[in-house]
């Protein structure tokens, strides 16, 4: 066997310790791999553009971005903390835990790109659920905003990881689905998804619980004046 093609996995490791730029050192340890694995460099040119092009729709996400963008200069997030300071009776566990049910329960029809950490959390979430934490108390630190912005964060990953596991036609169910059967055990996608649901409900209710004791730590630190 040749392991040569292996350095490739060097040239990934290194370049992401360099922190250099993902994209060039991907290029540069496919290119790699395929010379050291025998293939001449045309070819290997020919096989990188096919493989971009069949996987050309997994990159549709990144025209959100500019768009994103320009709301946020237009001042999203902004007009999203004056939202949030006009709704007296949505608290900052009730944003939250509203947003956990919605995107799981969106995540487990398919939906899992129509929200997500550029399109929703950084614009909208994550500042609604500052101005809300605000409202618990107005002395917020820089390190509380950094955790207000990791709770949404972490709660939109929940809400996405656990409840795309109850649509059968996403791919980890389909993988999970053939290593069954590759070990003798016939499971079709629908029980797969079904025994996953309970765990999606586990998720929910635990998140719901670390938001709220979240909300009841920044309303005994108003109390004490900390």
């Amino acid at each position: 066997m040749n392991y040569w093609p292996l350095l490739g996995v060097a040239v990934i490791v290194i370049g992401f310790a360099l922190r250099f730029n993902a994209v060039p050192v991907v290029v540069c340890a496919a290119i790699v791999s395929g010379l050291l694995a025998g293939l001449h460099l045309p070819d290997l040119l020919a096989l990188l553009g096919k493989s971009f092009v069949s996987s050309r729709l997994l990159l549709l996400f990144v025209l959100t971005l500019p768009a994103i963008g320009l709301l946020e200069h237009a001042g999203l997030r902004e007009h999203a903390q004056q939202w949030m300071g006009r709704m007296r009776g949505l608290t900052f566990a009730r944003l939250l835990i509203g947003y956990l049910l919605v995107r799981e329960g969106l995540a487990m029809l398919g939906l899992t790109g129509v929200a997500g950490p550029a399109q929703t959390v950084r614009p909208l979430l994550a500042p609604m659920g500052e101005a809300a934490a605000e409202k618990i108390h107005p002395g917020l630190s820089d390190a509380d905003r950094d955790d207000v912005r990791a709770v949404a964060a972490a709660t939109d990953n929940i809400g996405r990881f656990f409840g795309e596991d109850v649509f059968i036609a996403l791919g980890a169910v389909l993988l999970i689905q053939g290593f069954y059967v590759q070990h003798g055990i016939d499971l079709t996608p629908l029980s797969i998804a079904l025994w996953a649901l309970p765990t999606a409900i586990a998720a929910f209710v635990i998140q719901s619980v670390r938001v709220w004791l979240f909300q009841r730590r920044l309303v005994r630190r108003a109390r004490n004046g900390a």
